[in-house]
């Protein structure tokens, strides 16, 4: 049985849960600036794959690298870790 390599996972809050089967994560890094130290928010957008449509806006999630399901879709949903209130 061949072994499989670690696949990425992060964690990021739903931003759009219009698409059929679909999600937007957005995933919010602060970093310090490396010349004047203030702290700056870079934000990453993922397109992830909710077999179920179980999502909603503002969901707090765990998402998973996977093969490639459609032109934009690389992740895949692990688990909602909180829902929105």
């Amino acid at each position: 049985m061949e072994k499989r390599n670690l696949r990425k996972e992060r964690v990021g809050i739903v931003t759009s849960d219009k698409m059929e089967k679909s999600i937007v994560v957005s995933e919010v890094k602060r970093q310090k600036h490396p010349m004047y130290g203030k702290y700056v928010l870079n934000t990453k957008k993922y397109v992830a794959h909710d077999e179920n449509n179980d999502c909603n806006e503002g969901d707090t999630v765990k998402i998973m690298e996977t093969r490639p399901l459609s032109k934009s879709k690389r992740w895949r949903l692990v688990e909602i870790l909180e829902r929105a209130k």
